[in-house]
């Protein structure tokens, strides 16, 4: 059994694959924890599947047709996760103040089950107490309509469907902002600057096929064993054809290194796996940059580029390559904690490939130069020809299940993304044109208290952004706190100054019955495929409403009355808000109910996959960059490059336990990893609890105490800590340059060693 927080901590190095009988126990102690086990696994079997429902973790594309079991171990757990048997009921808040909820682990509290009625916070109870529908509805629009528009944030986490998204933008913008910001902004908004600016969009451009015919994989910063644990049955695919995987990341992740596949019978019977990289360079954190520049520097010294595809589609290679021709090998070394030898390893099996993926996710993300991560990425696969063409181009793995789909909506604050003047048009109102608020500028105005009201579909904002300490303070200062949810998370029990509500919703494996009749949701995976998702479990609670009812309840008492925007009928039958969808966004979602019928989803498209560059010059960019280190500070005695990382019984904010299976960390998540060789230096012992102290030059205190020093295979001069328990470390302002990212992967620290008390 998974070990729990109060369990007595142990550290013993795992040594088995990824999958396997490791999975199967994970499984068969998270599933019965939840008290719903037939029903589970009856779901499970319609998981992923085109007449079942779409996973409500990781966005990873599903195959069709699809797997008997197509769900993985993280997929599982979250399926267990939001059909619980057990419930948040009002006399669970009647015995528990929000001062006393404050002191439950993040796991305890999601842990104690479904929320079931619609909730307000009461001051003098310190309690949250029921509340009927209306009431909340009426209140919450009455406190809308006393606050500036501008005032106030829109926020969306990256579950809800495209109909709901659709709705809850329109809302914002008929409100009067378009202060939109989404978990995007905190994960993968690198990837849309970066990659809109080098090919002319935002997305990815490869679709699942294309693993079937590539003849080389690159492999940077993602740990696809803990955030996409489905994309192994790809990678393991890919190596059965002797497919090379060359792997950058700091830590050595079981994921991508040895996998046995839970379906395979022979595998799990004999013990068989498969190795996934067949190259392992364990890059420092922040210098993916250094080494794409060695890789880049060896192909134009060796003349391993296409001079065909460079002189017909790109733009600026001549000055790249000039940049790349000056730099010396000794920067490169330094920067990136590679040899020269080992790039040139790397490179070369590159450079004789014909059709290379190029996988990522935030360790290229997240870092002050993200978005130069992103474009010297593209720079890799443009130099060979790899973007346009079968088996090859850039591969972004996002987070949650429907977070790029979100933007393709209109979840964004920025004017350009979204259509404007059609919505002008379809619905007879003046959009706001102006740009609205970030993540990192909707922390900002929370602390400073410019923001007074914040409204927020799903999502755990105040434990998943940084600078939880000025964030807590700040949001205790609002007017209004409207949080959207499922379970009880940290950010329900920070209140308002002002008005706090829960307002529960259905999950998206339930059953949503509506006025036409049940209704099915979609949702956009990370390779731009449209999938629709069909709830059929019993509700957790007679009084939960589903989400888009909830946004139409808010808007109704909200704005005013126009009748271009049934809100009531769009709540009776989603079809009519897919009709809305298509209308704003032809390109995309054309005849799009009846398109929905299409086995595995239909593609929406991608104009970089036909080699059509939606960029000023009409080509693809090339980007020099200014420095080779990504992580917007210098090194200096006693500072650590600290990331932070996910356990692989965890996903984001939600955890599911305390077992780190892949790295032998079980009953606690307060470790700081180091390398025995930084333990040593500094005349530590592992198991010695130590305090982080954040390193950023803004006279901000910033400490996590408490930490237990654990060995682990990490680059020297970097640490590696959980997300979100370190996220109090980083300073706001430590973002990507351009995506306004947090740069949780490369936060400077420092240690401190906390006195023995007998």
């Amino acid at each position: 059994m998974a070990k729990q927080h109060d369990d007595r901590p142990d550290f013993t190095p795992y040594t088995g694959p990824s999958g396997g009988w490791g999975s199967m126990r994970s499984l068969a102690d998270i599933v019965p924890r939840e008290k719903n086990p037939v029903e589970t696994s009856a779901e499970l079997l319609r998981q992923n599947k085109h007449d079942g429902f779409m996973c409500v973790s990781c966005a990873w594309s599903k195959p069709y047709p699809p797997n008997p079991a197509e769900f993985c171990e993280n997929g599982a757990k979250a399926t267990a996760w939001e059909i619980t048997s057990q419930r948040v009921t009002p006399e669970f808040f009647r015995a528990n103040t929000l001062t006393a909820l404050r002191e439950w682990s993040d796991y305890r509290l999601e842990e104690a089950g479904r929320l079931t009625h619609p909730m307000k916070y009461d001051a003098a109870s310190d309690k949250y107490i029921v509340v009927p529908w209306e009431m909340a509805f009426k209140e919450i629009g009455a406190k809308l309509k006393s606050l500036a528009p501008k005032s106030v944030v829109f926020y969306a986490s990256g579950r809800a469907s495209l109909e709901t998204s659709y709705m809850y933008q329109l809302l914002a913008r008929m409100y009067g902002n378009q202060n939109l910001p989404d978990s995007s902004n905190m994960c993968h908004e690198s990837t849309s600057v970066g990659l809109k600016a080098a090919i002319g969009v935002p997305v990815g451009t490869t679709r699942l096929e294309d693993f079937d015919t590539t003849d080389c994989i690159l492999h940077f910063g993602q740990n696809v064993a803990t955030n996409s644990p489905r994309m192994l049955h790809q990678l393991r695919s890919a190596r059965k054809r002797g497919v090379p995987i060359i792997v950058f990341n700091p830590l050595r992740e079981r994921g991508l290194e040895r996998f046995t596949d839970p379906q395979n019978p022979i595998e799990m019977a004999t013990g068989g796996e498969t190795r996934i990289a067949t190259q392992y360079h364990q890059v420092r954190a922040g210098g993916d940059l250094a080494a794409m520049m060695g890789m880049a520097k060896w192909l134009i010294e060796h003349d391993r580029i296409d001079h065909d595809f460079i002189a017909e589609h790109t733009h600026d290679f001549d000055t790249f390559a000039a940049k790349a021709r000056a730099t010396g090998w000794d920067e490169i070394e330094r920067e990136s904690g590679l040899t020269r030898d080992a790039l040139s390893m790397a490179a070369e099996v590159y450079g004789r490939a014909n059709a290379t993926i190029a996988i990522y996710g935030m360790g290229l993300t997240q870092h002050v130069k993200g978005v130069d991560n992103v474009r010297m990425l593209v720079n890799l696969l443009l130099m060979r020809g790899n973007i346009g063409k079968p088996g090859a181009g850039p591969t972004p793995v996002r987070g949650h299940s429907n977070v790029q789909g979100q933007r393709t909506v209109g979840i964004t604050e920025k004017p350009e993304l979204a259509p404007l003047d059609k919505f002008k048009q379809m619905y007879g109102f003046e959009p706001p044109r102006e740009k609205g608020l970030d993540t990192v500028e909707a922390c900002r105005g929370v602390i400073d208290g410019s923001v007074r009201g914040f409204v927020s579909l799903g999502g755990n904002f105040v434990r998943a952004t940084p600078e939880t300490r000025l964030m807590e303070e700040g949001w205790r200062q609002l007017d209004l706190s409207v949080q959207i949810a499922t379970k009880l998370n940290r950010s329900h029990l920070i209140p308002a100054q002002g008005d706090t509500w829960l307002l529960p919703c259905l999950g998206r494996i339930e059953r949503d019955l509506q006025e036409t009749g049940p209704q099915n949701v979609t949702m956009e995976d990370s390779t731009s495929v449209i999938h629709p998702s069909f709830g059929k479990v019993d509700p957790a609670s007679p009084h939960l409403l589903s989400e888009p009812a909830i946004v139409a309840g808010i808007a109704k008492e909200t704005l005013a009355p126009n009748p271009n925007v049934p809100w009531d009928k769009w709540v009776g039958d989603y079809a009519l808000v897919r009709d809305q969808i298509a209308e704003a966004f032809p390109n995309f979602f054309e005849r799009f109910n009846e398109r929905l019928k299409e086995p595995g989803g239909f593609w929406k498209g991608n104009k970089a996959t036909g080699r059509e560059w939606d960029t000023p010059s009409k080509k693809a960019e090339f980007i020099v960059p200014d420095v080779l280190n990504a992580t917007g500070f210098t090194d200096t005695d006693g500072r650590y490059r600290m990331l932070t990382v996910r356990s692989n019984d965890q996903f984001n904010t939600t955890i599911y336990g305390y077992s780190d299976r892949f790295r032998g960390i079980n009953g606690t998540r307060q470790v700081v990893m180091m390398s025995p060789a930084d333990i040593a230096e500094r005349g530590l012992t592992e198991g010695q609890k130590v305090t982080l102290v954040g390193d950023a030059e803004d006279n901000v205190s910033r400490r996590v105490e408490g930490l237990m020093v654990v060995a682990r295979d990490v680059p020297k001069g970097c640490i590696a800590t959980y997300y979100p328990e370190c996220n109090p470390l980083i300073a706001l302002e430590h973002h990507a340059e351009e995506s306004h990212v947090p740069a949780a992967k490369s936060v400077p620290v420092r240690i401190e060693v906390e006195a023995v008390v007998d």
